[in-house]
């Protein structure tokens, strides 16, 4: 029997398939796994954790061991947000991998723009730095997170906007938050941090063992 379970999401602009082989490699460990696709782009992440909600509950009464979270980039975000408002009583451990714990450079240098605005929707909104009612919205962690970070790049333009250690989106930085666990950072890009083999193995490490080393 599979006694732990684990919920994936994916990141704004993304869907479900960005995070299918991994949540297949964590299926092949063990693990009851829902990967769930969102309204990344049409809907803050409040009303994100309100339509999530139903079927996180229901795989959380369904197994017989503990729920546990990983999110990439927003999904991150919107992991946090959730707990804040749904925390389950058989809460295991979460993983975030690229998640903007303190807000996208990128963001706040593109919020304003019209296309940016179309294309990310409301949520994209919430990933800038400084988010008024961040505290409010994402809560307090007080469960066991781990934390992995990009530091490669195949978008030098973004890169150059954040002006410190980045994986093209998120700068290093910026995925830290001080009541994590562990951190760890991988050469990986933002985009590819789902399907690269060591973030893969190192977020099955966390699930287990609660950290990454």
């Amino acid at each position: 029997m599979q006694a732990d379970g684990v919920v994936l999401l994916h990141g704004i602009f993304r869907s479900r398939r960005s995070m299918q082989g991994l949540a297949r490699f964590l299926a092949a460990g063990g693990f009851e796994t829902l990967n769930l696709a969102y309204p990344s782009r049409r809907k803050p992440i409040e009303t994100i954790v309100a339509h999530i909600h139903p079927q996180i509950a229901q795989l959380a009464r369904s197994i017989p061991g503990r729920l546990h979270f990983v999110g990439h980039s927003m999904g991150g975000l919107v992991i946090r947000a959730y707990l804040h408002r749904f925390r389950p009583q058989n809460l295991g451990r979460v993983v975030m991998l690229g998640t903007p714990n303190q807000g996208s450079e990128v963001a706040d240098f593109i919020k304003d723009w019209w296309t940016y605005k179309q294309l990310f929707g409301p949520a994209g909104q919430q990933l800038v730095t400084g988010l008024k009612g961040a505290d409010e919205l994402l809560g307090t962690i007080d469960y066991e997170l781990g934390i992995i970070a990009g530091n490669r790049t195949i978008d030098p333009v973004s890169s150059r906007i954040i002006g410190k250690p980045n994986d093209g989106r998120v700068s290093v930085e910026s995925t830290k938050v001080a009541a994590m666990k562990d951190h760890i950072i991988i050469p990986a890009s933002h985009a590819f941090l789902p399907a690269n083999t060591q973030a893969r193995q190192l977020v099955l490490k966390f699930l287990r063992e609660g950290q990454f080393r």
